[in-house]
C-alpha cells in the first residue's frame, strides 16, 4: 500500500536510504553508499508539503519511499529508495506511479528525474518504465542548476543523465 509519509516515518526513511545505498558498493561506488540520507528536517519539509510517499507493509511500516519536487514546471522525482529486503516486488514502480498521478493532478505535463546512466536499477530501470533521456539542450534552468549541483557534489564521477516521461501514460 502507498500512502503519504508522516512525521513518525522519517527516521525509518533514513534507515531505508542507508540500507538501499549499500548496493552501490558492489559497483565500486562506495562514496554513494556512504552518503548520508537527507536530514529529518529536510524529509519533514517533503512530508508536510505532501510530496513524500511511502510503501508500507501489512503493519503500516514503511519499506520504500519517494520524494518529489517541482522542477521547471514538471513533477521531479528527487529520491526513490526501496529497502533491499523488499526489492524486486514492484514497490519503486508503484511509488513512481503515485508521483505520476500527483504530477498529473497538479496540472504538470511530465515527470523528470536525474540518475546514474549505467547503474542497472537506475537509468535502465527507469527506461523500462517509460522514461527517456532528456538531452542537456532540453533542460530548463532549474534542471540545469540541479545537474550542476550534482556535479559539484561529485556525483558525475559516474555518468549521470536527466530523464523524463509524460504525466499521462501513452495509450
Amino acid at each position: 500500500m502507498i500512502r503519504l509519509a508522516h512525521a513518525d516515518d522519517l527516521l525509518i526513511l533514513q534507515e531505508i536510504e542507508r540500507a538501499a545505498g549499500q548496493a552501490f558498493r558492489a559497483l565500486g561506488m562506495d562514496s554513494i553508499a556512504d552518503d548520508e540520507p537527507l536530514s529529518i528536517d529536510e524529509l519533514n519539509s517533503y512530508a508536510t508539503a505532501g510530496r513524500a510517499w511511502v510503501s508500507v507493509d501489512g503493519l503500516d511500516y514503511p519499506v520504500a519511499y519517494l520524494l518529489a519536487d517541482i522542477v521547471d514546471g514538471a513533477g521531479h522525482v528527487e529520491q526513490v529508495s526501496v529497502h533491499p529486503d523488499q526489492a524486486h516486488q514492484g514497490l519503486g514502480r508503484e511509488l513512481l506511479h503515485a508521483a505520476r498521478v500527483w504530477t498529473r493532478g497538479h496540472g504538470m505535463q511530465r515527470q523528470t528525474l536525474s540518475t546514474f546512466r549505467d547503474v542497472p536499477w537506475n537509468a535502465p530501470y527507469y527506461r523500462r518504465l517509460g522514461f527517456d533521456v532528456l538531452d542537456a539542450g532540453s533542460w530548463g534552468p532549474q534542471l540545469a542548476h540541479l545537474m550542476e549541483h550534482e556535479a559539484e557534489l561529485g556525483l558525475t564521477r559516474w555518468p549521470r543523465v536527466a530523464m523524463w516521461r509524460p504525466a499521462v501514460p501513452p495509450k
